[in-house]
């Protein structure tokens, strides 16, 4: 099989989309109740329907939620072996950026052939370091896009869009190139975990389907971690600091008990791998009232729950301490590992490893420590791993790409269009 590379224009094309499309502010926001979380994600959308129809898919549209979906038809003549046979595929990414992290006014900065070393932020006078990104290592000559240190880039998953636009570029220019029908989606508010929330399954009609929202070369990412927000809520009582003695209830003290007695073995500080932890992300309130936002990430059920069961431990151990305090803790559900439903029709694990295979990159099968819109599709009866998209540093000031592996990821997935008409025609 030949491995698809994009030629130097459609490479500069793929470029241009991607500084395009990370100038578009689309940052969601957690404490939203709106849907999208923000309206300016719709900015993004508006214009990737209007490129997609450019690119053929007279059907793409944005509904009322912000959700981007078209089809590229199938172009397999009558008499081929998998004609009417090949499932249609879908191909996703998300359109918001992370919320934690400053997302508007981005500005790119480009270096056009790396040649190792720390990279300077002009906007901060801090640097990319190579100790902190060794994949730095691995990108000597490659283009790299990274910001002025302000803000992020966008890369998680502006990335994944710009390749998924490249891809169905490239198909409207190589007609001979055969496929099945292919889905096209734009996902809002994946990063405050409600990507999927108004997702119509049956609507996107396709069978299987992969997310380009990976980071490293070749990873092909068929488990996340199931995942739980654990919302502790503590009520004191606030009196004249100068007549407290016996009276006040200092509902910060009580959360920084609580906080404090979290395992140190069990915080995202301290693990990796297939390590779970739980992981304070907010505080807010006062004297009279408090509340802590906890993250509670496993890669099983079982283990989900031992977390959340260490949690009540704590929470017990604080009102004992605070016996006037009034400490709730409710628990929600967020995602759980897609690798249960995954595992039930493997193929479409295995074309994707047979994809990064075929375009001469060696495969990377591993766990996400995270979730991705696809944990909870899988769940939702659409099969869907995660693909690479080349980003690195998400989320952070020092996020970078390599338009090398950008480059490579479109490749990558073409394989697959090809590998899907190949295997339903035996």
């Amino acid at each position: 099989m030949p491995i698809w590379t994009l030629d130097a224009t459609e490479k500069q094309a793929l470029l241009e989309r991607f500084l395009r499309y990370v100038q578009i502010d689309t940052q969601s926001d957690e404490d939203a109740t709106c849907f999208p979380s923000t309206e300016k994600q719709k900015n993004l959308a508006r214009i990737l329907v209007e490129e997609l129809k450019d690119f053929g898919c007279v059907d793409a549209a944005m509904d009322e939620w912000g959700y981007v979906f078209a089809t590229v038809p199938a172009n397999l003549p009558a008499g081929h072996p998998a004609h009417s046979k090949v499932p249609v595929v879908g191909f996703l990414a998300h359109l918001d950026t992370y919320a934690g992290t400053p997302g508007g006014g981005v500005k790119p900065q480009l270096i056009p052939a790396y040649q190792g070393g720390d990279i300077p932020l002009p906007g901060t006078g801090e640097r990319i370091g190579t100790a902190t990104n060794p994949n730095l290592a691995h990108c000597l000559g490659h283009t790299l896009i990274h910001t002025d240190g302000t803000t992020l880039l966008g890369a998680d998953d502006k990335a994944g869009i710009a390749e998924i636009m490249t891809m169905v570029a490239w198909l409207k220019a190589h007609p001979d190139f055969l496929h099945g029908e292919l889905r096209i989606g734009f996902t809002p508010d994946e990063e405050v975990g409600r990507g999927t929330e108004h997702f119509d399954v049956e609507r996107f009609r396709a069978r299987y389907a992969y997310t380009l929202d990976g980071s490293d070369l070749g990873e092909i990412e068929d488990e996340t971690f199931c995942a739980d927000t654990a919302i502790v809520s503590i009520k004191g009582h606030d009196v004249h600091p100068g007549y407290a003695k016996g009276v006040m209830i200092n509902a910060v003290r009580v959360a920084s008990a609580i906080v404090e007695r979290l395992p140190q073995g069990h915080l995202p500080e301290t693990t990796e791998g297939r390590e779970s932890y739980l992981h304070p992300y907010q505080f807010s309130g006062g004297v009279t009232q408090a509340e802590i936002k906890l993250l509670v990430r496993a890669f099983t059920e079982e283990e989900l729950a031992e977390r959340e069961a260490a949690l009540r431990g704590i929470l017990a151990e604080v009102q004992a301490r605070f016996p006037g305090a009034v400490i709730t803790m409710d628990v929600k559900t967020s995602y759980r590992n897609m690798a249960y439903k995954i595992a039930e029709d493997p193929k479409v694990l295995d074309y994707a490893l047979e994809a990064v295979v075929r375009q001469g990159i060696d495969p990377l099968q591993k766990a996400i420590r995270g979730g991705t819109d696809g944990s909870r599709l899988s769940f939702m009866g659409l099969l869907t791993p995660n693909i690479f998209a080349g980003g690195q540093s998400f989320h952070s000031l020092q996020e970078w790409v390599s338009l090398e592996w950008m480059a490579a990821a479109v490749g990558v997935s073409l394989q697959l269009t090809s590998i899907w008409v190949e295997k339903s025609a035996e």
